[in-house]
């Protein structure tokens, strides 16, 4: 049997029989292509000719250092935890084919890279405000955006979550609605008052739009053709308020999920109910937001460091 075919197979298990959603699988598809287009060349041998008997330990070895060299689009090394993914997208194709009784090396002998602790990138609360203050609300899309920014900071929704909501999606009468999430898993958010008058008043705005999505691209008002933004439009849109809001630091849609996460711990909420917000499988993901929370460590700190060192 050849791999190409076995990795059809593969994504079409994941996407049907594990439930992932269409965005998990194309991941999955460009991952271990990319091992495939590798592995091809490195052998010499043709993409559509290659079967479970062409990969052993050797090449694979080769492959992690050509993955771990591999100049990017963006001009940089490819991020370890980055290459993590194509590992385990690879691993979990071998799981797949030993269920299946096909010969190919034990997926439990390819050790993933070593990660570092991952980076919460997370802005003040001066800068949180200077942004969800920088849309113009005399304008529809200042509306529109300002409804965005605070819905996700009330939300802490990823964005793919935010832009396949519709205009009946949130329940104004509860100010909470059920999103689809990771995994096709389905979790409760809720909705703050500030963020809740926002939606209502962009809703308002936008009244005589008959579309279905919740926020839609303005680009095309003279056509009357309003499509949903898509991530990459949400992307653009919280860009263009950090700049205008005067922050250096890059602010992408989930540094909002992140302020969402960072304010409700420091705040007093327990570990296990903001992960459950945030819809993380695991409570291990959930605790990157620690150090940043943690006040006891501080005031620990502050209490005892260097008392007995004479000050100058």
């Amino acid at each position: 049997m050849y791999l190409k075919n076995l990795l059809n197979d593969y994504l079409n298990f994941i996407e049907i029989e594990k439930n992932r959603s269409i965005h998990t699988r194309d991941n999955y598809e460009r991952y271990i292509t990319h091992f495939l287009r590798w592995l091809s060349s490195y052998i010499g041998k043709s993409y559509e000719s290659l079967t479970p008997k062409d990969v052993n330990y050797d090449n694979l070895r080769e492959y992690r250092l050509f993955l771990n060299r591999e100049i990017t689009d963006s001009g940089d090394n490819r991020k370890k935890n980055t290459q993590g993914y194509y590992i385990i997208a690879i691993r979990n194709l071998f799981k797949y084919l030993i269920r299946r009784d096909i010969d190919i090396i034990s997926p439990d002998k390819i050790d993933l890279p070593r990660m570092g602790d991952r980076e919460v990138n997370i802005i003040s609360e001066d800068e949180l405000l200077r942004l969800l203050n920088a849309p113009d609300l005399s304008t529809l899309k200042g509306m529109r955006d300002k409804a965005i920014l605070e819905l996700l900071f009330s939300t802490g929704l990823r964005v793919s979550e935010l832009c396949s909501l519709n205009k009946n999606s949130i329940n104004f009468e509860t100010n909470e609605f059920s999103v689809k999430g990771k995994g096709r898993k389905i979790r409760v958010v809720f909705l703050s008052e500030r963020a809740k008058k926002y939606l209502i008043d962009w809703l308002k705005a936008r009244k005589e739009m008959v579309e279905e999505p919740l926020f839609i691209s303005l680009s095309s008002v003279k056509n009357k053709e309003h499509t949903r933004l898509t991530s990459r439009s949400i992307e653009r849109i919280i860009k263009h308020y950090s700049i205008k809001a005067g922050i250096t630091k890059k602010v992408v849609p989930h540094t909002l999920r992140h302020c969402f996460a960072t304010d409700l711990l420091q705040n007093g909420a327990d570990l296990r109910s903001v992960q459950s917000m945030l819809g993380h499988a695991s409570i291990s993901t959930t605790q990157i937001y620690t150090h940043l929370t943690n006040k006891e460590l501080k005031e620990t700190y502050n209490k005892f460091h260097g008392k007995k060192i004479k000050r100058y």
